[in-house]
């Protein structure tokens, strides 16, 4: 079977190389990989912004088929249809049991666990997924079951960014009905905040973003206005009556970026950080304003609760045609493309890519 591999942390290029899957035993399953997303929270880890070790096959969003299970499974068999969960609630830590399944990091205990070997060695797939491969063999409770009416680009979708961005929105900040809303970032991210938003009722969504075609992607799925982040100080002044919007949302994960929002915010307003940044980046923000200004910061990891549940309530959404997942996929692409799709992703010409394996 083929899998696309980094070799060396701080290169954006992929090897697709052939591999073989390893690691299946009792609590695993193998899956049959339909799609993946193409996120950039995978180049981020490929060029070093989150740490991972390398080498690895990147790739956290996907959605296939069960192939196989081992001893002790019993919530899916051979032939379902589920979601690679990149950090899937574990129902047995501290967090999961206070009821913040989204915050289990059982996940992190999988990179222990190699999930392909490359001429004979261990090769790990990217937070114990790596969905960027024909096949993956993975801790069961990764493996979330999804009804067969779902396809498969949609459901990979699900597994992170749009629940990452509609969560915000509904889970976290719990954006009111007639409230005025700006996402700061237009990514896969910040245009499922941009959905997120609309079916909460916001009567007004300011989408930023510095390239174009983001910004038209965000006024079909949603916003009632997009702007280049050049133009936010005064489109703040001209919507809000210099009084500042009742929901900012960051979705890049820069300090630049939440300066952005938080200064967009309304006083007493909310501020949601939603983008994945480095760790050594560090805000621009005085402990005088954090107090006097009295805006709630709220970040939001995965959806803001158990992922499983914000999952079966963007199914519901979607089937109910709230929200558009399948006019969010603007290119296809076949394993060997996805380096070509990494480029498109940097330039605005993708909004989300869907890597074909089937």
């Amino acid at each position: 079977m083929r899998a696309a591999v980094l070799h060396q942390t701080g290169h954006e290029s992929l090897d697709v190389r052939e591999v073989a899957t390893t690691s299946f035993g009792p609590g695993r399953v193998r899956i049959r990989l339909h799609r993946a997303g193409l996120c950039h929270s995978d180049v981020s880890a490929m060029n070093g912004v989150l740490q991972h070790p390398a080498p690895f096959v990147p790739g956290h969003e996907g959605a296939g088929e069960v192939l196989e299970i081992g001893d002790g499974v019993t919530h899916v068999a051979p032939g379902d249809r589920v979601i690679v969960c990149w950090m899937p609630p574990c129902d047995a830590c501290s967090a999961c049991r206070a009821g913040d399944g989204h915050l289990c990091r059982a996940g992190y205990r999988d990179l222990a666990v190699p999930n392909f070997t490359l001429d004979g060695a261990p090769l790990p797939g990217m937070l114990g997924k790596g969905t960027f491969a024909d096949e993956i063999v993975v801790a069961a409770y990764a493996a979330i079951p999804i009804p067969d009416d779902v396809p498969y680009d949609v459901a990979a979708l699900i597994g992170c960014g749009v629940t990452t961005g509609i969560g915000a929105a509904l889970n976290t900040a719990q954006v009111a009905a007639g409230s005025t809303v700006v996402v700061v970032g237009l990514g896969g991210v910040g245009i499922s905040i941009v959905q997120g938003a609309k079916v909460a009722g916001a009567s007004t969504i300011l989408a930023v973003d510095p390239t174009p075609n983001r910004r038209e992607w965000a006024l079909k799925l949603g916003a009632t206005e997009a702007i280049a982040p050049e133009e936010l100080a005064g489109a703040t002044k001209r919507i809000t009556g210099r009084r500042g919007f009742d929901y900012a949302f960051e979705a890049v994960g820069k300090p630049s970026t939440l300066r952005a929002a938080y200064d967009a915010a309304r006083m007493g307003g909310t501020v949601c950080l939603v983008g994945a940044g480095s760790s050594t980046d560090l805000p621009d923000l005085t402990m005088a304003e954090l107090v006097f200004n009295e805006k709630r910061l709220l970040p939001s990891f995965y959806g803001g609760t158990d992922v499983r549940r914000t999952y079966a309530r963007i199914i519901d959404l979607w089937r109910e045609g709230q929200i558009d997942l399948e006019s969010m996929i603007t290119h296809h692409v076949p394993l060997d493309g996805i380096n070509e799709a990494i480029r498109q992703m940097h330039t605005g010409e993708a909004l989300r890519t869907v890597i074909d394996l089937a």
